[in-house]
């Protein structure tokens, strides 16, 4: 048993390294308070799908309106909502001071062979003018030098995609205790700067094929430069997939185009569920297909979790109860870089320290949602998501 610690407190290390890389390189967008966009600024689209968000789409819409860009147009497509999303984006038409710069879309019906979340994009980059899109979620919402920082970082990084990861608002208990592991899980086994360019250990001729490795993604917050977009074939290109933001950028990165990530940090905030059951559905949709539907790697991955988060608090526990010495020590070096870890990230992002105390719990709570996730692809059973199957 005490060969299995060892084994967790090596991967602790490695991604501890990760970890601590990941601190400086996963930066915030450029600075762009002092700067005076001029006539001959890029014009920008941004775009804001909306199915039934109703309790997002005004504060979405407002702050996008808001924005301290002189070229900027706000496309929202109503996808069919059958709440009061129509009319609030309707009241918003009507009332907002900058309303001439906003264009609603109604969506039309979604062919059979499309997701919804592609299909409505698609429709929105076919109504735009701008010379960058950006794609944002409705339950987000931005600084009001939100877009100019984008098209100063654009300029700046010379990058044909700009990925935003939002400042992540916790309320509930359980936002609180699981939303963090998503980001963790991220910034512990991805090196930022590999998104951007080839790692420079690599041999050049394996960089086409290996990059794409790299390619990661936040759907909450995406921008490109128009004529990348289509080069790569827009959201048509990904009309199937479940999470179309990882697969756009890894054509990005497959045609030989340049993307970056970022963190949101006074530029964009979300909250993406408010309950244990909109967490669990929201996941539920796109946890397999996170990791190509791919069953074997799914629970491959699902072990190591369980022997590195949970299995050394076990272990901990029993030594205790046991008062062994030996497996007491190597029990807590595991525990000790975990809890660093997500002491880290609480200081990083803001959140409550504390939640970090239930890292094996919120680990558990994945595993109990992937079985879910494997009886849901196995059983060919359908996921829906606001009203729609999946």
């Amino acid at each position: 048993m005490i060969y299995l610690l060892y084994v967790a407190s090596g991967y602790l290390i490695i991604t501890s390294f990760i970890l601590l890389r990941n601190r400086q390189n996963f930066t915030s967008l450029s600075p762009a308070e002092r700067i005076t966009f001029t006539a001959e600024s890029p014009k920008v689209s941004l775009c804001i799908p909306a199915r039934n968000e109703e309790s997002n789409i005004r504060r979405c819409v407002e702050t996008a309106l808001d924005q301290r860009y002189p070229h900027l147009e706000v496309l929202v497509l109503d996808d069919q909502s059958t709440d009061k999303t129509g009319a609030i984006l309707s009241s918003l038409k009507q009332n907002h001071p900058r309303s001439e710069n906003l264009v609603l879309l109604k969506g039309k019906p979604k062919p059979t062979d499309w997701l919804g979340k592609p299909w409505a994009c698609q429709q929105l980059a076919e109504a735009t003018e701008g010379e960058i899109l950006i794609f944002a979620d409705a339950d987000t919402w931005f600084e009001k030098q939100t877009v100019g920082r984008v098209v100063r970082t654009m300029g700046r990084d010379v990058v044909d995609m700009v990925t935003v990861w939002p400042r992540q608002v916790l309320g509930s208990f359980w936002e609180k205790m699981l939303i963090p592991l998503v980001y963790y899980a991220l910034l512990s086994l991805l090196p930022v700067h590999y998104v951007f360019r080839a790692p420079r250990w690599m041999p050049p001729f394996l960089h086409s094929r290996v990059t794409p490795l790299f390619a990661a993604a936040c759907g909450q917050f995406m921008a490109f430069k128009a004529n990348s977009y289509h080069k790569i074939g827009g959201h048509q290109s990904v009309k199937s997939q479940v999470v179309e933001d990882v697969a756009l950028a890894k054509k990005i990165k497959s045609a030989g185009l340049s993307m970056r990530m970022y963190y949101g940090s006074r530029a964009v905030g979300c909250r993406m569920y408010r309950s244990e059951k909109e967490i669990r559905e929201g996941f539920r949709k796109n946890f397999l297909a996170g990791f190509g539907y791919s069953l074997p790697f799914f629970g491959l991955m699902g072990l190591l979790h369980l022997l590195v988060y949970v299995y050394p608090f076990v272990m901990l526990a029993w030594a205790i109860s046991a008062g062994s010495v030996a497996i007491f020590m190597w029990a807590g070096i595991p525990v000790l870089l975990i809890l660093a870890h997500r002491f880290l990230l609480a200081r990083w992002f803001g959140w409550n320290p504390l939640y970090g105390l239930l890292h094996p719990v919120s680990v558990l709570w994945f595993q109990l949602l992937a079985v879910i996730s494997a009886k849901d692809y196995l059983g060919d059973s359908s996921v829906t998501w606001k009203g729609r199957s999946i």
